[in-house]
């Protein structure tokens, strides 16, 4: 219990400048909060998505790559695709690499 009394008296004590410690945290609280809400929480939400999406491809889902690859998969395993881009021509890539699945009508 002193120990809450002191934390408290600290929190509630006036700066040399006449201000609170209360004054002072606030505006930090403030800005710390909208930070998360502006920039972490968007950017965990895009990543799960993407996440997700991965998750959900299998083979013979048309996608398109980060680059702007298009190609249709012909095989997976733990870490990559290999697609068929076309002509005959197979290419090998990561898992991370595919931006979207074309045909979803789910955006």
């Amino acid at each position: 219990m002193l120990f809450l009394s002191s934390i408290s008296s600290v929190i509630f004590a006036q700066t040399e400048s006449g201000g609170s410690l209360v004054g002072f945290l606030l505006p930090i609280a403030i800005l710390g909060g909208l930070f998360y809400l502006l920039l972490v929480m968007p950017q965990r939400r895009r990543a799960k998505k993407a996440k997700e999406l991965r998750d959900s491809i299998a083979v013979g889902d048309e996608i398109r790559t980060i680059g702007g690859i298009y190609g249709t998969i012909r095989s997976e395993d733990d870490e990559s695709f290999t697609i068929d881009i076309g002509g005959g021509s197979t290419m090998r890539i990561s898992r991370r690499a595919v931006a979207e699945r074309i045909g979803d009508d789910s955006e």
